[in-house]
């Protein structure tokens, strides 16, 4: 698929093919993380970076959370994660050493905020998850 369309894009100078292709093809991967039955690829709570335990931690605890952001409504709209009602799901800050703002890391929670049913970590700002197990 990505060597016809490398054709095509020569072929027709139109370079945005080439771009879309890259895309569906990094989407078709992102797909995987969660599958259609709603399983998602695991990470151990102890494979979680410092900071990610930490907040895992903190989520379960009640907070108090670093930052105001933390706990806010997560709408799930990259449908990536199982689809629930909304106000289900909510995300926390995973802190990034060095950097300047929030990051890219988070840990999604569905369920009851102390008690979720289950949590998720993402290092790339939504584009993948990975449930988190004990």
């Amino acid at each position: 698929m990505f060597a016809a369309a490398a054709t095509w894009t020569r072929k027709t100078g139109f370079s945005f093919v080439l771009g879309a292709t890259l895309a569906l093809t990094s989407l078709g991967l992102q797909a995987r993380e969660i599958a259609s039955d709603g399983t998602a690829s695991v990470i151990a709570l102890a494979d979680l970076p410092a900071q990610g335990r930490q907040m895992h931690a903190l989520i379960l605890a009640g907070g108090p959370f670093p930052s105001g952001k933390d706990g806010i409504v997560f709408g799930n709209r990259e449908r990536l994660l199982p689809t629930s009602k909304r106000g289900y799901y909510r995300e926390y800050t995973v802190r990034t050493p060095g950097a300047r703002n929030r990051g890219a890391r988070r840990i999604v929670c569905g369920g009851p905020p102390r008690n979720p049913e289950a949590c998720y970590y993402t290092s790339d700002h939504y584009a993948s998850f990975r449930r988190i197990v004990d």
